[in-house]
């Protein structure tokens, strides 16, 4: 047998299962024991973590939140099964604090989210209880809260076409897509839309979002939707400004800014404090937690006392529907004066929109899941929680909703204000459908300014202009699809996307067809691959070579291919590696390979090319390759790994 043909081993190295095990996070179950702690009556909340004695601890909390994504296997189907058996009276007032607390800001933000998708405002609040309900059987994460986004109403707004029926016929197949997507565990697929496009967009929507309520603080009517139009539009007839609106829209900005930033500057509470201090520290609690229903509480009193004076100097909602929904299909048709449209003529009309809502959502509702599971120390199912907001849609869209997703400031409040399972959704859903058969007739006098209000004051803090910075500082590369994206979302939401996930395409597959080459000179050309090897890189890799080791310049040498970071190869690199190989030799230079890994060494080894030869290390190869007749400097091949080259005469690493 001839030298280094003999059976080498690759450089790669496995973890058991054992190893694997001291890993994985330790999980925590609820056992059967005494009854926890009764929280306090006052109801003050908590920081996660904290039990009603101060203590870093939290013994029924942390239990409690961890046992219900965490239940031995195997697990039950419905994940409301994992948590419900073991649900604690200790729980129940957390639940419904939190409930009510996102019930508040939920229903004037469903109203203002409408408004932004450019549908009648009840549809607002129709979308904002089937996913409470619908997560709380189905969802993985105790924190997440589902119903109508500014991002969704955005992407409902350019694909509706600000007709109801187009908004609930997408809600249906975006549940659709997004169960289907499911079961068939394709959630992987939103791993492809990288941040910078992530990021791009959401600042981009920002800013739209924002500049798109600025007809209603300016009280200005008949403004397009289309941003440059808008913004057009709207510097043209800044003299048809009202002053009244102006005011109270200002005012109302004000007002939120204050009571968030009240809210991220109170200090813990403290258990020992006397009883008037913890009083007043809950109720400065409430109000900054519920400031979207405290505002908009206080413009329609304002409104409506100048309408009992007999004056109106704002632009008022106007009448809303009284009830709920009616349960009945989607509609598949819609009837106009002169004829009807069909479903297949609807679905042409949404287009691409049936491939970015769904997906927006996903994303926006998995990452939101995976955010506050982390925060909070516990796992969600990402699977699961595609299945449980495509049923939010699909069973939404049987009560007139639009598609839902994960609300990250919701759900924020959610976790802030203590929740310890999904239940506190079924009070939030419970206060929508109260608001709809009760208090809709007060909707009349809520002013359009104060929900511009609520929608700038929630979309401002997506905009990340610190991004750009990071990604300058760290990978200068992604800042092209994130600007290409940032800049066509402000044409077209969709081209922005598409053209952002193709840009990161592009450059995922430039990675792949030109990995890092490098090539160090010495008594043998050693040629290090920087990752794995597949077939849009083997004609780069052939010219690296062919270029140094069959140079004029360049004095004879044996070529050594490092592929200790190759992983993966295909049978067309395996191809190329054959042609390079048989064109070394017809040139007299030896081709050996180093430090195969297992899986890459068995595949070549299958494809039995001729004279092929491979070594577990340098070294060894080094021995080899010195054996045979003529080769003997290359002996100096053990000694190069502790010594780089560093001039770019003696290494050249080709990333094109």
């Amino acid at each position: 047998m001839a030298p280094g043909t003999g059976t080498g081993t690759g450089s790669s190295t496995s973890t058991g299962s054992g190893d694997r095990r001291l890993l994985r996070p330790p999980r925590l179950l609820l056992t059967p024991g005494p009854a926890p702690p009764r929280y306090r009556p006052a109801g003050i909340p908590l920081r996660p973590g904290t039990d009603p004695r101060g203590s870093r601890s939290a013994p029924v909390r942390a239990r409690g939140v961890r046992a219900m994504p965490g239940s031995r296997c195997p697990l039950p189907a419905l994940p409301v099964l994992r948590w419900l058996p073991r649900y604690s009276r200790a729980w129940l007032p957390l639940d419904v604090l939190a409930g009510l607390a996102v019930g508040l800001t939920a229903v004037p933000q469903a109203l203002a989210y409408a408004e932004l998708a450019g549908l009648p405002l009840q549809y607002g609040l129709y979308s904002s209880f089937m996913g409470c309900f619908a997560y709380c059987l189905l969802g993985t994460a105790k924190d997440v809260t589902l119903g109508p986004t500014a991002i969704m109403s955005l992407l409902v707004s350019s694909y509706a076409f600000q007709q109801p029926a187009y908004a609930v016929l997408l809600a249906f197949l975006s549940g659709c897509i997004q169960l289907a997507m499911g079961l068939l565990r394709l959630g992987f697929l939103l791993d492809f839309i990288s941040c910078p496009v992530i990021k791009g967009f959401t600042s981009a929507a920002s800013i739209t979002i924002s500049f798109n309520q600025v007809k209603n603080i300016l009280g200005l009517q008949g403004i397009p939707r289309q941003f440059f139009l808008q913004l057009y539009e709207t510097l043209r007839r800044t003299g048809e400004t009202r002053a009244g609106d102006v005011l109270l829209g200002l005012s109302c900005l004000a007002a939120l800014a204050g009571l968030r930033a009240m809210k991220s500057h109170l200090p813990q509470a403290v258990p020992t404090a006397p009883l008037a201090i913890r009083i007043s520290h809950l109720i400065v609690w409430i109000c900054a937690t519920a400031r979207n229903a405290l505002v908009v509480l206080f413009a329609g009193l304002v409104a409506y006392s100048f309408q009992v004076m007999g004056c109106q100097p704002f632009r008022l909602t106007g009448s809303i529907p009284q009830g709920l929904p009616p349960f009945r299909p989607p509609p598949f048709s819609l009837a106009v004066p002169n004829g009807t449209i069909p479903f297949p003529s609807m679905l042409q009309d949404m287009g691409v929109g049936l491939a970015v809502v769904p997906l927006m959502g996903l994303l926006e509702s998995v990452a939101i899941a995976k955010a506050f599971a982390s925060q909070n120390g516990y796992r969600i199912d990402p699977n699961q929680e595609l299945l449980a907001l495509g049923v939010a849609n699909v069973l939404g869209s049987f009560v007139s909703s639009y598609p839902v997703t994960g609300s990250f400031g919701r759900t924020a409040v959610n976790a802030q204000s203590g929740v310890c399972t999904p239940a506190g959704g079924l009070v939030t859903g419970a206060l929508v459908l109260l608001s709809l058969a009760y208090l809709t007739s007060l909707f009349y006098y809520i002013p359009k300014a104060a929900l511009a209000a609520v929608i700038i004051s929630a979309v401002v803090p997506m905009f990340d202009a610190g991004i750009f910075w990071r990604l300058w500082r760290v990978q200068r590369l992604d800042l092209v699809p994130l600007c290409v994206t940032f800049l066509l979302c402000f044409w077209e939401v969709q081209y922005g996307i598409v053209a952002g996930v193709l840009v990161s395409g592009l450059l995922l597959l430039r990675s792949i067809a030109r990995p890092p080459i490098k090539v160090s000179e010495g008594a043998v050309l050693l040629v290090q691959l920087g990752s794995s090897l597949h077939f849009p890189a083997v004609e780069h890799l052939r010219s690296s070579v062919c270029s140094r080791a069959l140079a004029a310049a360049s004095p004879a040498r044996p070529v050594l291919l490092d592929c200790s970071h190759v992983s993966s190869i295909d049978y067309t690199a395996v191809l190329g590696l054959a042609e390079l190989l048989q064109e070394l030799h017809r040139h007299g230079l030896p081709l050996a390979f180093c430090a195969l890994q297992e899986p890459v060494l068995q595949v070549l080894l299958s494809a039995d090319i001729e004279g092929f030869q491979h070594f577990p290390s340098r070294e060894e190869a080094g021995e080899a390759l010195a054996a045979l007749p003529g080769w003997e400097r290359c002996r100096e091949l053990g000694g190069s790994r502790a010594e780089p080259p560093t001039s770019p005469a003696q290494s050249t690493g080709l990333i094109q």
